[in-house]
């Protein structure tokens, strides 16, 4: 079976929203199972009192969140590419539970600001701490990453004991070449003063969640009517396989006393084909 109109659009809006989410899945999944399993990182999760900090958590979250997107992706593709409702309705109540936790968390981090902002400084601590002692180069990068993202320096922001100042941006002005903002405290004061930037983008990824999911719905609609409506396979003369009208035909009958059986060929007419 085939849709057409709104249908046809929202499956093409499935296929390339899928694509985008299975790429950010895989980066989330990727992330997290190297943050998981490095040299460096791994004997942090086999100590029983880091069980509970905000590496650790940042770490799992990452790696199941990851998983999940890419399930969302399965159900999502092989519905809307196969026309399987089935799937999609599987995939509408999985992005219906996304968009309710994406929404619910914006909300959560922007009402508690001050303590996620602690616990994001805390993840910083926790990554800055394990490249001292392990000195990994992939570690040196993500720390650069965010040295270069906030304009921050280390924990101490002093290039005369700063332990990852080769990490840290170009200093702005005489001051900054000899102190810099420490990345703990930036984290915090950034995430306090942008909180209604990160609650707008929470409410935004689920919005898109949301829209996503009508889409789902009209496809799915679509595909049900498609699937009662009936078919019709119009037979013509030049109709491949058609045998042409013949004559009547007597058929003898083996007892003489009886009259013959006369058989009058059917008429050429719009049968109905049998839906699949």
């Amino acid at each position: 079976m085939a849709v057409d109109g709104c249908g046809l659009v929202c499956k093409y809006i499935l296929i390339i929203f899928n694509i985008i989410f299975a790429v950010v899945g895989l980066a989330f999944l990727g992330l997290g199972l190297w943050f998981r399993f490095s040299e460096s990182t791994r004997p942090l999760f086999n100590i029983a009192e880091f069980n509970s900090s905000a590496f650790v958590i940042g770490v799992t979250v990452l790696i199941v969140l990851g998983v999940i997107m890419l399930i969302v992706v399965t159900f999502g593709d092989y519905g809307a590419c196969n026309e399987k409702r089935g799937s999609l309705q599987v995939f509408s109540a999985l992005l219906m539970i996304l968009a309710i936790a994406e929404i619910v968390v914006g909300v959560l981090a922007y009402s508690q600001r001050a303590m996620v902002g602690r616990k994001l400084g805390e993840f910083y601590t926790s990554l800055y701490m394990l490249y001292v002692n392990s000195g990994d180069p992939a570690m040196a990068v993500t720390l650069a990453f965010i040295h270069n993202l906030l304009h921050c320096c280390g924990l101490t922001g002093v290039s005369l004991v700063e332990a990852v100042k080769h990490t840290c941006p170009n200093p702005n002005g005489f001051m900054e070449s000899i102190a810099m903002p420490n990345c703990p405290l930036t984290i915090i004061s950034i995430f306090d003063s942008k909180a209604s930037l990160v609650l707008g983008i929470f409410v935004g990824t689920g919005a898109l969640l949301i829209l996503a999911l009508i889409c789902s719905a009209v496809l799915s609609a679509s595909i049900r009517q498609s699937a009662s409506s009936p078919q019709y396979i119009v037979l013509t003369q030049n109709t491949p396989g058609l045998v042409p009208p013949q004559p009547f035909q007597h058929v003898a009958s083996s007892h003489p006393d009886q009259d013959p059986v006369v058989f009058t060929p059917l008429s050429v007419v719009n049968i109905p084909a049998a839906q699949a």
